[in-house]
């Protein structure tokens, strides 16, 4: 039997020292950059195929993830993250979440970075709704991290009113996983929901690649998938009227209005003892609201109908709900705001609903 051949790396090899040995070296570099290229290439398309990059993607590792016939998996297309309207949107958001939360030192430079383990998403909602939130302050490990996210996106799903209405865009996996397509979703909905002081740049989209097993191969093609669409500043399409022209153009007449309004629904909440001193936020929980339809119409209001002492946000946007049902049934037109605008203290909204009020009844005893 043949010996087999030695394993040393000096085995004897005969070669030109001069001439042979420098060639080879530059050959031999170049071929393991060629190879190192194709790795990279490889370990790219593996990765895009294989990474949860999408809001609606199953919930699980991509090392357990497998294509089965006619499925899809769509990622972004890395190169949609440059483009000049993604880049406005995400630098207006990270603007939007460093001032609301300005007074707690939180800074956010990176919203895949800074927002996927759910800490600062935490603070947000919190100050959003001005409801503590049950989850511990600080979460090292994964799962910790993981179960405080799944709070607190209940919670925002919740104040949404995404059950009603479809499958939330984001998920705690696509979340802790930095999916910026989730987070943008995610950070548009709550910024229009509370009515942003911002303005979000319209028609915003990205471009994802989806990727669908058919027999033995996998076939692409490249969507958009809108994150803004028009009039995102508002949230609603609405026609600019009266107040929207104080507001920008006449301050001072502006003052004068809420005067007027502060001095008609004073003169009949001092009937039971209470007193408007500021537009701004008395009326925000509804209670005061309600008491004065019943004053105007000259009716009672069962307590039991409203909460007289809001605890959280979601009895607050009933309370203010309940009135726009009173001011319906009494053949009013139905409020353009919605009660989530009154709760959020939007200062406009609640100086439309007044007037319409102060319209009908200004002339009452």
């Amino acid at each position: 039997m043949a010996s087999p051949r030695p394993k040393s790396p000096r085995q004897p090899i005969v070669k030109n020292d001069k001439e042979e040995s420098f060639w080879d070296k530059i050959g031999t570099l170049g071929r393991k950059k060629r190879i190192k290229e194709v790795q990279e290439v490889q370990a790219e398309g593996k990765y895009a195929i294989d990474s949860p990059g999408s809001p609606m993607a199953p919930e699980m590792p991509p090392e357990e993830y497998a294509l089965e016939e006619n499925e899809e998996r769509s990622v972004i297309a890395p190169r949609s993250l440059d483009e000049p309207r993604v880049q406005d949107l995400m630098r207006v958001l990270i603007d939007w979440i460093n001032d609301v939360l300005a007074n707690q030192r939180i800074i956010v430079k990176n919203l895949e970075e800074d927002l996927y383990d759910g800490q600062v998403l935490q603070k947000l909602l919190e100050k959003l709704t001005n409801d503590k939130l049950d989850v511990p302050e600080v979460t090292q490990s994964e799962e910790g991290q993981k179960q405080k996210l799944a709070v607190v996106l209940a919670t925002a799903d919740r104040v949404l009113g995404i059950s009603r209405y479809g499958l939330p865009k984001w998920s705690v996996e696509s979340i802790h996983s930095k999916n910026i397509v989730a987070i943008l979703h995610l950070l548009v909905h709550l910024a229009r929901f509370f009515r942003a002081p911002i303005r979000l740049p319209e028609n915003v989209s990205v471009a994802m690649i989806v990727v669908q097993k058919a027999g033995d191969k996998l076939v692409h093609r490249t969507v958009r998938e809108q994150i803004t669409e028009t009039y995102d500043d508002l949230g609603v399409r609405c026609e600019r009227d009266a107040f929207d022209t104080l507001f920008d153009h006449a301050p001072d007449k502006l003052q004068v209005v809420k005067k007027s309004l502060v001095t008609f629904v004073n003169k009949h909440l001092n009937k039971i003892n209470l007193e408007v001193t500021d537009l701004d936020t008395h009326f925000h929980d509804g209670v005061y609201l309600i008491l004065l339809m019943g004053l105007l119409e000259g009716f009672f209001v069962p307590f039991h109908c409203f909460h007289s002492t809001p605890a959280d946000f979601d009895q607050k946007v009933h309370n203010v709900a309940f009135a726009f049902e009173l001011m319906e049934d009494i053949g009013l037109a139905k409020p353009k705001a919605r009660p989530e605008d009154i709760v959020n203290l939007d200062l406009k909204s609640t100086l439309r609903v007044l007037y319409n009020l102060f319209t009908k009844y200004k002339n009452i005893a």
